[in-house]
């Protein structure tokens, strides 16, 4: 394949991926998901003042759309993809309390091996949209 054709196909995963993320943080502002979420974060990780869960779910929206925002700007597009696989991490704990609590959260708990195979196969996808 030419270096042309690598290059569109690059733009058009960073763009579908700009869209899932950008899309995905906006939720996080609709309340009745930012309940839901704020109640997946684990207990352990629960703090009260700013960092209370509600703020995280709002601050893990902003991170969403910062992230697919940089994937599409090119001096950002590397720190965003980076940052976003970061992400991925980062929330993976609040994802794996969900999936333990399937009576709880319903069709969000996706199971924790499906949910981990997901998450590793967006963040490759991440990283070979800017690469």
């Amino acid at each position: 394949m030419s270096s042309d054709v690598i290059d569109g196909l690059q733009l058009v995963l960073r763009v579908l991926l700009a869209l899932v993320f950008v899309g995905a943080g906006i939720t996080h502002f609709q309340p009745a998901v930012q309940r839901t979420m704020a109640a997946m974060i684990p207990p352990r990780l629960r703090r009260s003042g700013l960092a209370n869960p509600v703020n995280l779910v709002l601050f893990t929206g902003v991170c969403e759309i910062a992230g697919g925002l940089g994937l599409l700007y090119p001096p950002t597009m590397v720190v965003a993809a980076v940052a976003l696989a970061v992400f991925l991490a980062a929330v993976f704990p609040a994802n794996a309390y969900a999936a333990r609590h399937p009576k709880r959260f319903g069709r969000v708990a996706i199971p924790l091996v499906p949910r981990l195979i997901a998450q590793l196969i967006l963040m490759a996808l991440i990283i070979v949209a800017v690469l």
